[in-house]
């Protein structure tokens, strides 16, 4: 069997990970720089480590295709 393109489903769940990860990654850092009062720069820092992480889910889903 040959298996069909990614559509656009596919584009949006990769675009979901993504953008769901960095949200948690900056809420999760956000929550803990509260705790010591460097809550915007630990937001921050989760962000971008979000991205990485978001990208690293979707190379791990989609990596077959």
């Amino acid at each position: 069997m040959t298996e069909s393109p990614p559509g656009r489903a596919d584009a949006a769940t990769a675009g979901s990970l993504v953008l769901g990860a960095m949200i948690a990654c900056a809420a999760v850092g956000f929550g803990l720089g509260s705790l010591v009062g460097l809550a915007v720069p630990l937001g921050l820092a989760g962000l971008f480590l979000g991205l990485g992480v978001g990208l690293a889910l979707v190379y791990a889903r989609y990596r077959r295709i």
